[in-house]
């Protein structure tokens, strides 16, 4: 049976009207229409904001005094761009408040998703963080330009909603005018729309970098993706399967794609090597066969250590 709300907004900078149609299940999927009045210009609008939890990961240990290895309610945020690219953003607790804005036009959908669904790697039987629900974003209409905002706010308690995401229309709203906005809201363990064709991010792992019984000379941190589905699970192990990274500062090195029989997927591994700043580095990670994108795109911020702090053990 579907349940109907309807609520009024009004503050000093907007006023504006909600429609909510929910229709209870297994999968919550709730409709929303919006209609919003500025009062004054509002420069950062956010549209179908979603809020959740993020505080020990397997790439974010920052944390890590816990018993339990992990505590999320999501482990990251999904995309699905204007142009049909699937973008997948590990969440992590960051030292020092992070916005980042993923430009877009007319995305397909996007959501903080909880991907792991294994209890062994919360051991959480009080809240059961491997049970929290999905939530996909998937917009109606003509939503033109703007971006995917995610927003990770430090924290040190998980009952604290420290990570925040929606969507940043380009241009501001007025006073005077009207603005319409529609979407479907998807709650439960998967999002509906996923990259049936690619590959997806199985889990995201860091530490220092090297090699293996060689004294290290120099800094670097090392990152382990891991993918599985789409067609990896059919290629034969001599498939010449190439990782594509990129990086917007430092050096990339020791990069490999191999099998790993274990999710029947393949394990991606590279160093990167930061030169003296502690700005924010971006990285991107695909893999590819024969000019072929057979995975979503792996998306991560790394901010290196002070110089003083970068420990070599």
């Amino acid at each position: 049976q579907l349940i109907r709300v309807w609520a009024l907004l009004d503050s000093p900078s907007t006023t504006g009207a909600y429609a909510f149609v929910l229709d209870p299940g297994r999968n919550m999927v709730m409709d929303v229409d919006v209609a919003l009045y500025p009062r004054t210009e509002i420069t950062r609008a956010g549209i179908a904001p979603l809020t959740s939890m993020y505080q020990v990961g397997e790439n974010d240990d920052r944390m890590g005094y816990d018993w339990r290895p992990e505590i999320h309610d999501s482990d990251g945020l999904a995309i699905c761009n204007g142009n049909g690219e699937w973008l997948w953003r590990p969440l992590v607790n960051p030292a020092n408040l992070r916005i980042n804005s993923f430009q877009d036009n007319n995305p397909v959908g996007f959501g903080l998703l909880q991907r792991d669904r294994n209890f062994d790697h919360y051991q959480d039987d009080g809240v059961f963080y491997d049970r929290r629900p999905s939530l996909w974003v998937e917009p109606r209409g003509d939503w033109g330009r703007g971006s995917v905002d995610l927003v990770e706010i430090p924290t040190v308690d998980e009952t604290f909603d420290n990570i925040v995401a929606f969507w940043h229309p380009e241009k501001p709203l007025l006073p005077g005018r009207e603005y319409l906005y529609s979407y479907r809201l998807h709650w439960g363990e998967q999002a509906p729309s996923r990259p049936y064709e690619l590959a997806t991010v199985q889990a995201t792992r860091a530490g220092l970098g090297g090699v293996v019984g060689q004294k290290r000379s120099y800094f670097s941190r090392r990152f382990a993706v891991d993918f599985a589905g789409g067609a990896l699970e059919m290629l034969g192990k001599d498939a010449d399967v190439e990782p594509v990274i990129s990086v917007s500062r430092g050096e990339v090195e020791i990069t490999s794609a191999r099998p790993l029989s274990a999710i029947d997927g393949y394990r991606a591994m590279f160093d990167l090597v930061p030169d003296d700043s502690v700005e924010p580095i971006n990285i991107r990670l695909y893999l590819r066969l024969g000019g072929e994108a057979l995975t979503e795109t792996w998306l991560y911020q790394y901010t290196p250590p002070p110089v003083a702090k970068r420990q070599l053990y």
